[in-house]
């Protein structure tokens, strides 16, 4: 008896220094019940017996998106810089496709979206991530939220496996956004493309994460249901809602009534709906830096509405 009594003494103690090996440090520019909120929450999930994930979406949610998205600025330079000053075919024919996407205009839409990787395709996979990171740090590098950093920070604590989505190249986005955040390059997922010979195809590889292609690639390349999503714009409606816990949204559009294409957020703002789930609604600054050139500009592509904090 004695024994049980000192075996079950002995488990409680493990158990109990278990629970106890996580701290949450407050998230420094979020309110006070925006951290009870996450904080009540990552304690809920210490008993959990299953994966911990959280997915979250790339530019607007993880980094600033004002004025233009790193993949346009990423793409617009390098034609800017390097392919302005080749006269080869393979210049010519880049070029034509981004006088196609020029014309598009719509820089959120599918075709848009495919036309990227058809631009990047016949260079390597190290090439792209170059063109990528050179354009995040000339350009992006001041414009990650800290307040997401520290986030991240506390779900690595909490024992949680981190995704970042993005409707842009894969190969363009993985570099940078996995040393920003410190998550492997294989959690930073994209609009994945066929390599073959050690260079990229325009072979596009489905799911785009764009729209309901967010829920789709967490289906398919996650395998699991997320504990935590978060997301920014009305395209990570179908990701946020595949959360089995914590939605987050970050600067939410309350300008914008959306239409009845939007299905449940008909007649409803993106903030106004996320309000009425029981979302927690987070702010990040994200304005211009006045002193960064954005080639994205010069090619007439629209801008994204600033959200100063």
């Amino acid at each position: 008896m004695k024994q049980l009594k000192l075996t079950f003494l002995f488990a409680a103690f493990c158990l109990t220094l278990t629970l106890g090996g996580q701290t949450y440090r407050h998230i420094s520019g979020w309110s006070q019940e925006i951290n009870d909120r996450i904080e009540d929450y990552l304690n809920s999930t210490l008993t959990m017996n299953v994966r911990k994930v959280a997915v979250f979406d790339s530019d607007g949610t993880t980094f600033g998106q004002v004025p233009h998205y790193l993949a346009d600025e990423a793409l617009y330079r390098y034609a800017d810089v390097v392919l302005k000053e080749r006269k080869d075919k393979e210049a010519r024919e880049k070029l034509k496709i981004l006088d196609r996407m020029v014309k598009d205009g719509n820089n959120v839409g599918k075709p848009y979206v495919e036309d990227r990787v058809h631009f990047l395709a016949g260079l390597s996979p190290e090439e792209i991530e170059m063109i990528g990171y050179e354009c995040y740090r000339e350009s992006y590098r001041n414009k990650t939220y800290p307040e997401m950093k520290q986030l991240v920070a506390n779900l690595k604590e909490y024992g949680f496996e981190v995704y970042i989505l993005t409707a842009s190249p894969e190969f363009l986005y993985q570099k940078f956004v996995a040393e920003e955040y410190g998550i492997p390059v294989t959690n930073v997922l994209g609009a994945k493309c066929v390599v073959k010979n050690g260079i990229t195809t325009g072979e596009i590889i489905p799911p785009i994460p764009q729209d309901d292609g967010k829920a789709h690639t967490i289906e398919t390349f996650i395998k699991t249901r997320p504990l935590i999503v978060g997301g920014n714009s009305r395209g990570d409606m179908d990701m946020l809602n595949e959360s089995a816990g914590l939605k987050i949204v970050v600067n939410p559009d309350d300008v914008t009534v959306r239409g009845p294409e939007d299905g449940p957020m008909s007649g409803l703002t993106v903030k106004s709906y996320w309000e009425k789930e029981g979302a927690i609604i987070v702010r990040c600054n994200d304005v211009r830096d006045p002193n960064v050139r954005f080639h994205t500009e010069e090619w007439k592509i629209r801008a994204n509405r600033a959200n100063p904090k």
